[in-house]
This record gives C-alpha cells, structure tokens and sequence, in this order.
C-alpha cells in the first residue's frame, strides 16, 4: 500500500514533493487538514518518524502550520501558495531545459518541439 521512492532522494522530501504537488493541484485545499502523522505513515509505508520530520519540513516552508491538539493544516495564504507553484514550475522547466541543453537541441529547435508537443503533433 505505500508509495514507491527513489533510492538517490530522501524519503521524506519525496513526500514533501508530492504533498506541494497536492496543494498546487488543489487536491489539498486551503485551511485543509492533512492526515495525521499516523496515519500518513500507514498510506505511505514509511516510519512515522519520517512523517513528523515531513510535516516539519512543510511547516518550516509556511506551506503548512500545525494547530496543537487539533492537526497539521494547509496554509491559507494564497500568496505562499502561489509562490510555491511559481518554484516547482520553475525547477521543471530549469530541469527540462539543462536536460535538453545536454542532448544538444539548440534554443530554437526547443521551443519548437514544445510548440509542436503542445499542438499534440510532435
């Protein structure tokens, strides 16, 4: 039932990953309440400990903020949020184009795939 990791990334950023992934989707809602660090464990396959540290990597971030005695909860600050967005699609894009720069695909011919990948002819 848990989830599968890559052995080269920390399991907990991993999940750090996919939980912003969730929040930027708006699969997570603003003011939402995440699983508690039990029972994230248990979904995930992973030591509750990993869970806890997670939970305190996204709180360090102000992605989320814990409430004691009541759970771990998603930020409504929409600006956090839209700056977390603008961060992931930037590190996309970063990666994507050093991977491309790497093949050798000039600038121009980049943008062209995209153009042609995005009209869905490529």
């Amino acid at each position: 039932m848990g989830d599968q990791f890559q052995a080269s990334k920390p399991i907990y950023m991993q999940i750090v990953s996919k939980v912003q992934q969730q929040i930027i989707r708006g699969d997570l809602q603003a003011g939402s309440k995440l699983p508690s660090v039990r029972e994230m464990a248990i979904q995930s396959g992973v030591n509750p400990n990993t869970i806890q540290r997670t939970y305190s990597e996204l709180e360090r971030t102000g992605i989320v903020l814990t409430k004691r005695g009541q759970g771990t909860f998603v930020t409504e600050e929409h600006g956090v949020i839209a700056a977390l967005k603008r961060e992931m699609q930037d590190e996309v894009i970063h990666s994507f184009v050093n991977s491309m720069k790497e093949l050798g695909v000039p600038p121009e011919q980049l943008i062209q795939k995209v153009e042609d990948y995005l009209e869905g002819t490529s």
